[in-house]
């Protein structure tokens, strides 16, 4: 078998239609991904290809790095589901490397706004993955504790970490760990280890000597996360599917805490000339004319995910 017929022969789209879809997915994906608060699993989830993704993963194992070893590039590529991998990075890809900038604008000039639109978000998908739960006594003391962790998660003070190549493969380890699980944010934990700046400031300009050594260590600690993390994943949700899902809407919904779009801003702290939040604390917002476009926000999201829950099935 050749390496064009090793390749069509993965799991995949199997029309042109089909993987315009599979990219646009990933597209969404990699946008939630990098927004502090948002988990691309979450929007994998709701769009119908969370197993998939899991999967795909999966199949990156030792029996694939030993295909490689021997330049058995037929059989690599036939072992791997490389057909949708390919599809769904380049969509992932594609967003990260151009919305990294709007986020940045969005987030430091109209927090309130878009925050509202990620609450919206969050909580349609949290109703969207509810429904998969064939609720009993035992899920819904692991949504509990999905909350739970969630809640103090989120919670944690943002801090000032060393920018050394072993911290930077460790904080992809973590982040990309993060990014598959719906709920719990790779982009909010490497706030929380300090690195969010420093890593979104490298695919800003990813073409610089010191951004691509940043890129590479990273991209090496997050290959070795989510190959080993995925096995993991892939064995809760094969034997005890109901009880993780349920985990998982309980972490989204302690993530709302962090993503609540009135806070107060109790402490902050300057590093290398930038103001970073330490403690905040959240509010009720007042009603004006600010908040019928924060609600119409966060309606507009919801009704967006809940089509594409329709969409997807």
């Amino acid at each position: 078998m050749n390496l064009k017929q090793s390749f069509l022969s993965t799991p995949g789209p199997t029309t042109l239609k089909e993987a315009v879809k599979l990219y646009f997915k990933g597209v969404a994906m990699g946008a939630a991904d990098i927004i502090p608060g948002v988990s691309g699993g979450t929007i994998a989830l709701i769009a119908g290809i969370y197993s998939n993704l899991i999967d795909g993963i999966k199949s990156l194992d030792f029996d694939a790095v030993k295909k490689l070893a021997r330049f058995d590039l037929s059989g690599f590529v036939a072992h791997v589901h490389l057909k949708f991998l390919v599809i769904l990075l380049a969509g992932i890809a594609t967003a990260i490397l151009s919305v990294a900038r709007g986020m940045h604008w969005l987030l430091e000039n109209q927090p309130t706004f878009t925050w509202s639109a990620f609450f919206g978000l969050i909580l349609a998908s949290i109703w969207v993955l509810s429904q998969k739960v064939e609720w009993s006594l035992f899920r819904v003391g692991g949504f509990v504790a999905g909350g739970l962790v969630g809640f103090f998660v989120v919670g944690m003070i943002p801090v000032a970490t060393p920018e050394t190549w072993w911290f930077l493969v460790l904080c992809g380890m973590i982040a990309i760990c993060a990014m598959i699980l719906p709920g719990i944010s790779g982009a909010f934990l490497l706030l929380i280890l300090g690195k969010y700046e420093f890593v979104t400031g490298a695919l800003k300009h990813p073409f610089s000597a010191e951004s691509l050594v940043i890129i590479l260590c990273f991209g090496i600690g997050a290959f070795m996360g989510i190959t080993s993390f995925s096995r993991v994943l892939s064995y809760l949700l094969h034997h005890y599917e109901a009880f993780t899902l349920a985990f998982l809407t309980g972490l989204m919904t302690g993530s709302l805490r962090k993503v609540w779009p009135w806070k107060d801003v109790l402490e902050t702290q300057i590093i290398r000339g930038k103001t970073y939040v330490l403690r905040e604390a959240n509010v009720l917002p007042m009603a004006d004319m600010n908040l019928a476009i924060c609600l119409g926000l966060m309606l507009v999201a919801l009704v967006l995910v809940l089509r594409l829950e329709k969409v997807a099935q």
